[in-house]
């Protein structure tokens, strides 16, 4: 199990009412799991977002396969609009 830093940004900073919180998970279905269970606006959000793992962006990967480690960084980063 990891322990690392969640990052939401622009929607999904609204959604979940804080910039950041701490986190346990081993990988990122299971730290998206947590992070919004009973948080029915936040997980919609996260439904259509994007992430960065560690600056890395997960891309098409299976959320499951995605392995976190200790002091890992996870950013959520809703559909933007601007150009």
């Amino acid at each position: 199990m990891a322990t690392g830093t969640i990052r939401y940004w622009a929607a999904a900073k609204d959604a979940a009412g804080t910039a950041e919180e701490p986190f346990e998970a081993a990988t990122l279905e299971e730290l998206l799991a947590g992070a919004t269970a009973g948080r029915e606006r936040l997980a919609r959000v996260v439904g259509m977002s994007s992430f960065l793992v560690d600056g890395d962006p997960v891309g098409k990967r299976a959320h499951g396969q995605v392995a976190l480690s200790d002091g890992a960084t996870v950013e959520v980063l809703p559909p933007f609009a601007g150009g």
